[in-house]
């Protein structure tokens, strides 16, 4: 088990590797596709099944002892991130077989993804406060070439704004581990979790803790750092959205989880409260600018945002249920959001067009999309028994029970209005009349088979994680404690 730590990331390195060697033989690159997508999967879900009973792996680069060494350690919160990453990359190939071309297959794009994946994977096991920075620009390297892929200006627009707020938010937290490292004289998480709770003085620490979370607050689309998002996201194809929005701004959250439950052992009321003001801003401002919006590309990227303030809600309240509810609505917003983009790729597809009001009456002529949609979107707003009530109701009660009624009362505002928004599509798109002509409809559900297999997948992981809601709730529960009571953790790594 502790030699397949490394396979997290070792897998989508070479499979990148021999898909870019490959790119002029399509069926051997489809080949190693395939083969690493499956041999990560089984890795994460060897993970999960072992670090559930409780286990935690770790190994030291170049075999140096931490906290000098390159840490990479797998606990219950990892497995979990990484078996969602592998489904939904899985999918993501699976409709790109539909929805993707041959000349962008030769560009080297399977390569990128799983460049991407391996990004994914580093940031999701590191040890290391500094491998965590080199995790982030992996994935920014790869993001950005897939965000510029295609090459329209509208494309390329968006991956200046990407860009330069990533760079800006790399710099910070570049900085920030640069104090942090001058302050007590390591970079490992798990050292870190010691030497910081014995820093004299609240003030350094205040500082180094802001920084971070502005550094990873940017990434996730946290207020008031957001607007680079909806003005980037919805220009690359919707594909490569889907995955953007499943993965990139989650790894931020989980970022912001993992350093603030090692950090403290407990947060003093003004930074819990200080936590509280943003979730609930990020869920209001996200929302009403989907609500804004007729483009459905538009109205998911901001939807992205008000999801995201659902999971700061829960770390805020810091209690079990809380952090629990976090967990289970990262892994149900990764599934229902990157279905929704995909679905709208489908739209247009179909119409040859994004905005709503220029689409109409894919009811009739696609039922299996309509309920996908259906499902996924209703699973956004947190309608029984889907997966997104199961996460927000978990979140609810975490919040009556801290008495952050303000923050609840947000919540459920957000979720009547993300249920207009969705439901606002649902009429344009689905049941209004039709404003394009029968033959822009380029591509039939036949011609549409695997895109069709990649939304079914999804809907019904959004329906299983609701329906058999207690037992994966169980799951993010036995995560959420290991989160708030790190002392294993840092055993295994510092090894005592």
């Amino acid at each position: 088990m502790k030699t397949l730590v490394i396979f997290p990331i070792i897998i989508p390195l070479l499979t990148a590797s021999f898909c870019l060697v490959s790119y002029k033989t399509p069926r051997l690159q489809w080949l190693f596709t395939w083969f690493g997508n499956l041999s990560y999967f089984i890795v994460a879900l060897i993970f999960l099944q072992a670090t559930y009973q409780g286990n935690y792996y770790s190994i030291q680069i170049g075999n140096w002892e931490a906290p000098f060494g390159i840490t990479i350690v797998i606990d219950l919160f990892s497995s979990i991130m990484l078996l969602i990453t592998s489904i939904l990359v899985f999918c993501s190939f699976l409709y790109s077989l539909t929805m993707s071309s041959k000349e962008e297959f030769r560009s080297g794009y399977p390569s990128l993804i799983f460049f991407l994946m391996m990004g994914v994977s580093g940031a999701f096991t590191t040890g290391d406060l500094f491998n965590l920075y080199v995790w982030f620009e992996v994935m920014l390297m790869s993001s950005f070439v897939l965000m510029a892929f295609g090459g329209e200006q509208q494309q390329l627009e968006g991956s200046i704004k990407y860009v330069i707020l990533n760079l800006i938010s790399s710099a910070i937290f570049l900085a920030s581990t640069g104090i942090l490292y001058g302050m007590v004289g390591t970079v490992n998480l798990a050292d870190l979790s010691i030497k910081f709770s014995i820093i004299e003085y609240n003030y350094p620490k205040l500082i180094v803790s802001s920084l971070l979370l502005i550094a990873f607050g940017i990434k996730a689309g946290l207020f008031p750092l957001y607007f680079w998002l909806p003005a980037s996201y919805h220009t690359p194809p919707p594909g490569i959205s889907a995955l953007f929005s499943g993965l990139l701004t989650k790894v931020g959250m989980y970022s912001i989880i993992r350093t603030f439950t090692l950090f403290y052992k407990e947060v003093d009321i003004p930074i819990q409260n200080t936590l509280l003001i943003i979730a609930g801003m990020t869920m209001l401002i996200g929302v009403l600018g989907a609500v804004s919006q007729n483009e459905i590309r538009r109205i998911l990227s901001f939807h992205i945002i008000s999801q995201i303030g659902y999971m700061l809600m829960g770390l805020a309240l810091w209690s079990v249920m809380g952090i629990a509810g976090a967990v289970y609505f990262i892994v149900h917003n990764i599934v229902a959001k990157s279905n929704l983009f995909f679905i709208s790729g489908i739209i247009n597809k179909k119409t040859g067009r994004y905005h709503i009001k220029s689409q109409g009456n894919l009811y009739q002529e696609s039922p299996i999309l309509s309920i996908c949609f259906l499902c996924s979107a209703l699973s956004l707003a947190g309608l029984p028994p889907l997966s997104g009530f199961v996460g927000k109701l978990t979140l609810i009660i975490a919040g009556i029970h801290s008495k952050a009624y303000i923050t609840v009362f947000i919540s459920i505002v957000v979720s009547f209005l993300t249920l207009f928004s969705m439901t606002k599509i649902w009429i344009y798109t689905f049941w209004g009349t039709p404003h394009y002509k029968k033959e822009a409809s380029s591509e039939s559900d036949k011609n549409l088979f695997f895109a069709y297999s990649a939304i079914i997948i999804l809907a019904l992981l959004t329906a299983s994680l609701g329906i058999f809601g207690e037992i994966f709730l169980n799951i993010s529960e036995k995560s959420a404690q290991e989160l708030l009571q790190p002392l294993t953790y840092i055993e295994k790594i510092m090894e005592y």
